[in-house]
C-alpha cells in the first residue's frame, strides 16, 4: 500500500517517468523531478504549463485552485495567462457548496490577472471530499523562461515570506476544532489569514525580471523537498542554513500539536529563488520595495558535497533525504 500525497521521487521515475516513451520535438522541457512546469515551443514563444490537483483542503480549496498553478507558472519567471480548471465533487454537493468554491476561484483569479478559461464540474461518487484539479498556462518569450538547470556552486538560495504558511492555513481552516484546545482565538484567525499569502506571482516575476539560477515554489515537501528537488534536477549540492529559514511562531506552535515538521509542510506562498551572487543585492532590493520578506538561506555547492543540512546549533552537517509523503497528511490522517 502507497501513502497518501505525491509519489516518492524513485517510484516516479520508475513507474510513471519510465512509461512516456514518445518525445516530441515541439517539447522544450519535459516531466523531471523539480520540473514545475512542462515549456512548448510556439516559434517566437515559449507556451509555459502546470497542472495540480487540491486534494488536502476543503475551506478554501477555489483559491488554493489557483494559486496552485499560477505559482508554478511564476516559478518560471512569467506572468500566468490563464486557468482551467477540473472539479470533482461528493454525492451530497449543493449548489451553495459550488457557488461558494467557483466565488473563491473567480475572486482570486481576478486578483492575480488569470482568466479561468475552461474547465469540468461534476458530481460523482469517485470522490468522497471534494478535489479540483488546476491547469494552468502562460507565455514568455523564447529562451526567457527560468530554468534551474542554470545552478552553480557559489550561488545563494534564497525563501520568501515564512516555512510551512499553506500548511498551517489549512490546519487553522479545515481543524479550527482541535486548535480550540491549545490556540487563542487571535492565533487561530492569524493562521488562517495566511492562506491570503499563498501566491507567489509576484515575487517569480519579479525574480524573472532581475535574472534567476532557477525557482520552485515550495509545496508539498516543504522547504527541504523543495530544496532537494532543485539540487538534483541541477545536479548540484548544497548547504542549508536550518536556522536562518523564517518561520511564524504559530507555525511552530501547530507543527507541536500535531506533531509535525514545518520543513516539511506545504508551503505555497513560498518561493524557493536560486541567484548568482551578482544579482543577489538587486533582488534583496526590489522584494523589499514590494514588501515581500526574502531570507538568504543557503548556498550552492559542488554535487560531491552532498545535499545538506547545517544546524548552526553545533554546527553538525546532515543530510536532507527525497521528499516522502507531506506532513498535512499526517494531520489529515488523526
Amino acid at each position: 500500500m502507497l501513502k497518501s500525497g505525491k509519489l516518492d521521487s524513485d517510484l516516479l521515475k520508475k513507474i510513471v517517468f519510465e512509461k512516456i516513451t514518445y518525445k516530441s520535438p515541439d517539447v522544450l522541457i519535459r516531466p523531471g523531478i523539480g520540473e514545475d512546469c512542462a515549456t512548448v515551443d510556439f516559434g517566437q514563444y515559449e507556451c509555459v504549463m502546470s497542472t495540480d490537483p487540491i486534494t488536502a483542503a476543503v475551506n478554501e480549496i477555489g483559491r488554493l485552485a489557483i494559486h496552485i498553478t499560477c505559482n508554478d507558472i511564476a516559478s518560471n519567471g512569467i506572468q500566468p495567462l490563464g486557468i482551467m480548471l477540473a472539479v470533482m465533487l461528493p454525492v451530497g454537493t449543493t449548489e451553495e457548496d459550488i457557488s461558494m468554491m467557483m466565488e473563491q476561484a473567480g475572486e482570486t483569479a481576478a486578483e492575480l490577472g488569470v482568466e479561468i478559461i475552461g474547465g469540468h464540474t461534476e458530481i460523482t461518487s469517485a470522490v468522497n471530499t471534494p478535489v479540483i484539479v488546476s491547469t494552468a498556462i502562460g507565455k514568455a518569450g523564447k529562451g526567457t523562461s527560468q530554468q534551474a538547470k542554470a545552478m552553480q556552486p557559489g550561488d545563494f538560495i534564497m525563501m520568501t515570506k515564512w516555512a510551512g504558511i499553506e500548511g498551517t492555513g489549512i490546519i487553522a481552516s479545515d481543524f479550527e476544532e482541535r486548535l480550540k484546545e491549545s490556540c487563542t482565538k487571535e492565533e487561530i484567525e492569524e493562521a488562517k489569514q495566511l492562506l491570503l499569502q499563498v501566491s507567489v506571482v509576484k515575487e517569480g516575476v519579479i525574480a524573472g525580471q532581475i535574472g534567476t539560477a532557477g525557482m520552485h515554489d515550495i509545496t508539498e515537501g516543504g522547504i527541504l523537498g523543495a530544496v532537494w528537488e532543485m539540487c538534483q534536477i541541477s545536479g548540484n549540492g548544497c548547504e542549508l542554513w536550518i536556522d536562518e529559514i523564517p518561520v511564524k511562531e504559530i507555525t511552530k506552535k501547530i507543527s507541536g500539536i500535531f506533531n509535525i515538521n514545518y520543513l516539511r509542510l506545504i508551503s505555497s506562498g513560498c518561493m524557493l529563488i536560486i541567484v548568482h551572487p551578482e544579482h543577489k543585492e538587486e533582488i534583496q532590493e526590489a522584494m523589499k520595495r514590494e514588501g515581500i520578506k526574502i531570507s538568504c538561506i543557503g548556498v550552492i555547492k559542488e554535487k560531491n558535497y552532498g545535499i545538506m543540512s547545517r544546524i548552526c546549533e553545533n554546527g553538525k552537517l546532515c543530510e536532507i533525504f527525497p521528499p516522502e509523503s507531506d506532513e498535512l497528511y499526517k494531520v489529515i490522517g488523526q
